[in-house]
């Protein structure tokens, strides 16, 4: 493979920000490779640099996309993926378990038994308690010499916002310069703010223009504000916040239509204040992408979306069905290929 290199192997990737951006590159380009050879000799062509090397997914909350693109992604190159559900191991690591396995323990454990531990810990998981997630996650890479992977915490979601960087480049080519609308979008689940941020700091780093639309009282972490707006000054992008979706769409090349919880929310707790929460939301249920919205945007502006979409809530029907302009589908497949490239740079060449 022309884009695998061994630089990368034994990495972990908890956030995109642990990696410069050549090294983001790098992961890219491998992508676009593996892309194009399943694409065009079927996924038997891949070469199988991770015969024999297990990959632990450890999952605290559920998925429908992350397991079944790591899963597959392992498959194709020869290795194996083993699904772990938290609740069927003897760990402690919610409220209600104070006895049990230290982090420690387990991942030891799992990097002696395989070549690399990816974990997903979110939401409900952790009561949306902000930093209880990505905590545990950064304990665990401290103690396992092996690669470990976020596959969703409550602060990031890499192999997410590579794919959604993959996309948007894969659709527009150059991106500098490109307006990418982050957007608070109504409906009754609520969601963590894993992808959103993680978009919001990679994207500028790639010279995309970024406006994040939200009402009131639905801000990001501060930190990770102020890391974003010095890495669009750094690499020619921009990070902008309005409460003015409507503006904020007018000339936009992509739309990212998706709720996420209020700081309140993830500082007290969902279990505490969901019913109140949701009583905010309702104040803003005109926040959706409907087609005269759709309409404002560039001629050649996109849907795009992490899934699940709530359809007719974050968006109408007929502006994610568009078969045109809505590439939620490629993005979702993309998200394969993005997994598949940190695999293979973080676990090729491990012993």
């Amino acid at each position: 493979m022309r884009h695998l290199v061994r630089d990368l192997s034994g990495k972990d990737l908890i956030s995109t920000l642990d990696w410069s951006n050549e090294e983001l590159e790098i992961a890219l380009k491998l992508a676009e490779e593996l892309k194009w050879t399943a694409h065009y000799y079927g996924v038997e062509a891949i070469p199988k640099i991770l015969e024999r090397k297990v990959f632990f997914m450890l999952f605290f909350a559920p998925s429908t996309r992350t397991r079944a693109a790591f899963e597959a992604a392992m498959h194709y190159l020869g290795g194996h993926a083993a699904y772990i559900e938290a609740k069927t191991t003897r760990m402690a690591w919610g409220k209600e378990e104070k006895v049990g396995e230290a982090v420690k323990d387990v991942a030891v454990m799992y990097e002696r038994y395989g070549h690399g531990i990816g974990v997903r810990i979110l939401d409900k998981a952790i009561d949306y308690i902000y930093g209880r997630g990505n905590s545990y996650i950064r304990e665990i890479a401290k103690a396992a010499n092996a690669p470990v992977i976020n596959m969703a915490d409550d602060l990031f979601h890499p192999t997410q916002g590579l794919a959604d960087l993959y996309t948007f480049k894969e659709r527009f080519g150059k991106v500098e310069g490109k307006k990418y609308v982050i957007m608070w979008a109504y409906s009754p689940e609520i969601r963590g703010w894993c992808s959103v941020q993680e978009d919001m700091i990679l994207f500028p780093r790639f010279g995309v223009d970024v406006v994040v639309a939200r009402p009131p009282g639905f801000d990001l972490d501060p930190k990770l504000v102020e890391k974003a707006k010095q890495l669009a000054k750094e690499n020619g992008g921009s990070l902008e916040f309005t409460d003015n979706y409507k503006e904020a769409l007018e000339g936009a090349h992509a739309v990212f239509p998706r709720n996420w919880a209020s700081p309140k929310l993830v500082q007290l707790g969902y279990s505490r204040f969901k019913d109140e929460e949701l009583r905010i939301y309702e104040k803003y249920k005109d926040w959706k992408v409907t087609r005269e919205l759709f309409d404002k945007m560039d001629k050649h502006g996109v849907l795009m979306h992490v899934l699940p979409i709530m359809r007719n809530y974050e968006a109408d029907d007929d502006v994610i069905d568009d078969p045109k302009r809505s590439i939620i589908y490629k993005q979702a497949e993309n998200g394969l290929w993005t997994k598949a490239a940190v695999l293979a740079l973080t676990m090729y060449g491990l012993k």
